[in-house]
């Protein structure tokens, strides 16, 4: 172990665990689209570009980029980067984890705008997009390069590399290859993921000092909580409010928290059971659940109660629409569609993957038996949870959506758009809701340069799914962390929840003496 002093302070070859809620569900980056598998993208492949903690673009596996007509950006590689295997990069290895990205289920939908890529040399390609769109940055942030001489060519059992399965035993599930900061050394899944440093990462200027990263699902926040106590672990997220709020009075840890953009909703499957057909029934499910009251005591400060998809700051989000809970309008309006009486529904919702999934779940039934109708429900692990959703295998479908683009049209793209097996499109509306309205101003405001009409389509979009109901929203999730005080956590961590664990910095001392203790205030 090499030790470099410099004003106090030790950089040295940190070894750190990390607690998380589940473990990336493949690591086959193209298999789902998710916050786990995503945070490990950005451990093991690198985007041609991403945002920084001030939510700016910067560059990555691209160096520059200009736009050279309304349909073009032209994009300039970083010399001399290698993957995990040693084949060097190219444009050509972009151009075929595009074409890859368009066989994937869940992310055909966010690059089917872009029409292709053409490869100018080794090292300059074009992005160019079917229409004029806004968003280039916000898709080249979601290009993870891939390694196509890696991926090319037919396995031990005769099947293609690049196949995409989900919860499949495919060779990009089990193998991988490369540009980023770290490579798998092992995996056991449920158990541990553990990562080691690429020696030949390109990033020469990165200051992390991590070579051994082990990522370990523990699903529990008060467990997660207890591993970080007793050392069994170095760093835990998410952390639950509960678990914060007791993290405060620890001089050891530092804790840290701030507003994010998961949208926790839930699905009315209308396909499944005939009475969610009726929007007075999706309306009475709303006004029957207090989410005001679900954010305020239920989730303690960790949840903004949401009335639609777009949380505020978003060019969609409609300052107009108010959150609803009314109990004596929930009643009449189950009334007026002839179900006074009652109804059963089922319900499904996962085990630890949201903040207090379960008890949001439970607070949902109590609150929905005062009108009459009775929900059963079940709770799945993460693992088990995903294959349940993908089948639309429920009346009511919790899930946890953030937008992948940092736009408003994100959300409706993939959870209230009309389901498109072609397009990808609602890959996620397990409602089924589909209204022809919502899917033509949501494609008109992907066409739109101009944020001011932009803004307007997409706050048309919003007041359409509320008047219909189109979902249950309940809350925007804040986002929580904690670490040992030496772990430099708030220098990596960002709202975007994808934190840059290859740049992070572990100080030899828990307490250097040279740094101000960064304990953080309760926000």
């Amino acid at each position: 172990m090499s030790l470099l002093l410099s004003f106090s302070v030790c950089a040295y070859d940190a070894e750190i665990s990390f607690g998380v809620s589940s473990d990336p569900v493949s690591l086959d980056i193209h298999e789902a689209l998710s916050e786990d598998i995503v945070q490990f993208s950005h451990l093991v492949f690198d985007p041609l570009i991403r945002r920084n903690q001030k939510l700016q673009y910067v560059p990555r596996l691209a160096q520059k980029w200009q736009r050279i007509d309304p349909l073009t950006v032209r994009f300039n590689l970083r010399p001399q980067v290698r993957f995990h295997s040693g084949n060097l990069l190219t444009s050509r290895d972009v151009k075929w984890t595009l074409a890859r990205l368009k066989r994937s289920d869940d992310y055909k939908g966010l690059f089917e705008r872009v029409d292709q890529i053409k490869v100018i040399d080794d090292l300059t390609f074009d992005l160019i997009t079917k229409t004029p769109t806004p968003l280039v940055n916000q898709i080249a942030s979601y290009l993870f390069v891939l390694d196509s001489a890696f991926y090319t060519g037919v396995d031990e059992n005769g099947f293609d590399k690049s196949r995409i399965e989900k919860q499949g035993d495919t060779f990009a599930a089990t193998h991988v290859s490369g540009t980023g900061p770290y490579q798998v050394a092992l995996r056991e899944k449920g158990m541990q993921l553990r990562l080691v440093r690429y020696q030949d990462y390109w990033d020469h200027e990165s200051l992390g000092n991590i070579t051994k990263l082990t990522l370990i699902p523990i699903k529990e926040p008060a467990t997660r909580l207890a591993a970080l106590l007793s050392g069994d672990v170095d760093m835990i997220s998410p952390v639950a409010p509960k678990e914060y709020i007791s993290l405060l009075d620890q001089p050891r840890f530092t804790a840290l928290t701030w507003p994010g953009t998961r949208l926790i909703s839930l699905q009315l499957n209308q396909s499944q059971n005939t009475a969610l057909k009726d929007r007075r029934v999706r309306q009475a499910i709303i006004y029957a659940i207090n989410n005001q009251g679900i954010a305020e005591q239920l989730m303690q400060g960790f949840g903004t109660a949401a009335s639609q998809q777009s949380p505020p700051g978003y060019i969609g989000h409609n300052p107009y629409l108010s959150v609803r809970y009314d109990l004596a309008k929930a009643r009449q309006l189950m009334k007026q569609a002839g179900y006074e009486k009652g109804l059963n529904l089922a319900m499904i919702a996962p085990q630890g993957r949201y903040i207090n999934d379960i008890k949001v779940a439970q607070a949902v039934v109590a609150m929905l038996q005062k009108i009459n109708i009775k929900v059963t429900l079940k709770t799945y692990p993460i693992n088990e949870y995903w294959p349940e959703f993908d089948r639309c295998n429920a009346d009511i479908l919790m899930i946890g959506w953030r937008s992948d683009t940092r736009d408003s049209a994100n959300y409706s793209e993939y959870l209230t758009m009309t389901r498109n097996v072609e397009t990808g499109r609602g890959q996620y509306n397990c409602g089924h809701y589909s209204n022809p309205k919502v899917d033509e101003y949501v494609v008109k405001a992907n066409r739109e340069i101009d944020p001011m009409p932009r803004g307007q389509l997409l706050r048309e979009v919003e007041l359409m799914l509320y008047e219909d109901a189109a979902f249950v929203p309940l809350h925007w999730e804040r986002l929580g962390w904690a670490a040992k005080k030496n772990i430099r956590l708030k220098d990596v961590v960002n709202p975007d929840n994808t934190p840059y664990l290859g740049d992070l910095q572990v100080d030899e001392f828990e307490n250097p003496p040279s740094l101000p203790l960064l304990r953080s205030r309760r926000q």
